[in-house]
């Protein structure tokens, strides 16, 4: 708990501590340029009383013309536009320092997925997913804004508008809303909802977040934003990076606004990592509750004794502007079982994804999974069972992009869960019930985002 305290503590320290540091750099910025406004308006002043006294007096002859020749009113008019255009530029206007982000995930694709179940005796039952056939979604849409308020501080606020299983409806969510404070390049605070340290590490590498959510965020063992305070900063130009979370653990969806989503503590995730020369080296992990912490509200009946969920996480990569290349790896324990008391799970999986870029336009990607989750439950004393899922997943694709702001792509997609029943962000795969059953899922489409 000392960690989190500190932690805490030291965001709040760098929020109070540094306004004035901020002002002074910024009220000096402004001095300087209206002395370079005040001296360029005289410049006009003067080249003005120049033209007036060259058009009153009398014609000289032209031998004691002078070689320098007055000022013309086109010089003078082009050196006063420059003088309002400087002038305009800074003045401290809220729009100056504003920005509007958008980002859209949208697919036209055909899905066909069945899950099948071997009894012990008679013939399989098979059973169709409701997704089935050929659709336009929307996966995601954020919109955001960015101000920037001086050298130090500056908030952002993206919402996020998607769909929601749980409620079948489209729902719009916050998914940042944070205050940051940049002391320097090594200690950066945020808070409120922001990016978490490794899915959007991961995303980054990855580069094609508008087909498939990475490992961790597909597989439901982790997520990409949460509330809380975060510090984040790199060491030696960027050779080193690093961001510490302490976070509520339910996710951003669940906004610190409604009193049910308290928690009595806080869950850390963390990340350390490596950029040299286009080769990546990440480490990093979770613990915590994820918000399941809650107190009971009768004094006649303890707290629940929840188990800690807690993950390792390890990624290698390589990236040019031609190649990228990427290797990870993730081992948890009890992200399904948290509120148990007689189950426990131990899950791992890893994921390969690499890509080529022949142009600026045209590419090619690919990428495969396999992730391996374990539940053990305790039936009687001494006396346990256990069950092992097993997923494998691939996706391949062509991806086109005409212009900066529009992504096409092209995509194949196959997952094959055996074992039992497994939730993705494409719906949960796979079955329960049967001496064996197995989960199959196909996808193919036309996947694209748009962004500015």
């Amino acid at each position: 708990m000392s960690f989190k305290t500190i932690l805490l503590g030291a965001a709040a320290i760098a929020v109070v501590g540094s306004p004035a540091m901020a002002r002074e750099t910024v009220e000096q910025r402004l001095e300087r340029m209206e002395q370079v406004i005040h001296d360029q308006q005289q410049e006009i002043s003067d080249l003005k009383a120049q033209q007036q006294q060259q058009a009153t007096a009398p014609a000289a002859p032209a031998a004691e013309e002078v070689a320098e020749q007055p000022a013309s009113q086109s010089d003078v008019e082009a050196l006063q536009n420059q003088v309002y255009e400087q002038a305009a530029a800074n003045k401290s206007g809220w729009w100056n320092s504003t920005k509007i982000t958008g980002r859209m995930y949208y697919d036209i694709t055909d899905v066909d997925a069945h899950n099948t179940v071997y009894p012990a005796s008679g013939a399989p039952v098979v059973s169709r997913n409701t997704a089935n056939g050929i659709n336009f979604d929307i996966k995601r849409f954020y919109l955001g804004v960015d101000h920037t308020f001086d050298d130090v501080f500056s908030a952002n606020l993206t919402t996020d508008f998607t769909y929601d299983s749980g409620s079948s409806t489209s729902q719009l969510y916050i998914k940042k809303a944070y205050l940051q404070a940049k002391l320097n390049d090594m200690f950066t605070f945020r808070l409120g909802a922001a990016d978490l340290p490794w899915v959007p590490f991961v995303e980054d590498l990855y580069g094609y977040r508008y087909v498939e959510n990475v490992m961790i965020d597909r597989d439901k063992f982790g997520t990409s934003a949460d509330w809380g305070v975060h510090m984040l900063g790199k060491f030696a130009d960027g050779l080193i990076s690093y961001q510490i979370s302490a976070i509520n653990g339910a996710g951003y969806k669940k906004a610190p606004t409604n009193p049910t989503n308290r928690s009595k503590g806080i869950d850390l995730e963390g990340r350390v990592s490596l950029n040299y020369e286009g080769f990546v080296l990440g480490v990093g992990g979770y613990t915590g509750k994820l918000g399941n912490d809650k107190a009971i509200a009768s004094t006649l009946v303890p707290d629940p004794d929840l188990q800690t969920a807690s993950r390792f996480d390890v990624l290698a990569a390589y990236q040019t502007d031609q190649i990228r290349a990427g290797f990870e790896y993730f081992h948890a324990k009890n992200y399904m079982n948290v509120t148990s008391s007689v189950s426990e799970d131990k899950d791992d999986g890893y994921s390969f994804f690499a890509s080529y870029q022949f142009d600026l336009q045209w590419g090619v990607f690919g990428r495969y999974e396999w992730v391996r989750p374990e539940t053990t439950t305790q039936v009687l004393p001494n006396v346990f069972t256990s069950n092992t899922v097993k997923d494998n997943y691939f996706n391949v694709g062509i991806s086109y992009s005409p212009a900066k702001i529009v992504d096409f792509s092209l995509v194949y997609k196959h997952e094959n869960v055996g074992g039992g029943a497994l939730s993705t962000s494409n719906g949960t795969i796979g079955t329960t019930g049967g001496a064996y059953r197995n989960g199959l899922y196909n996808e193919v489409g036309l996947f694209g985002q748009l962004r500015w």
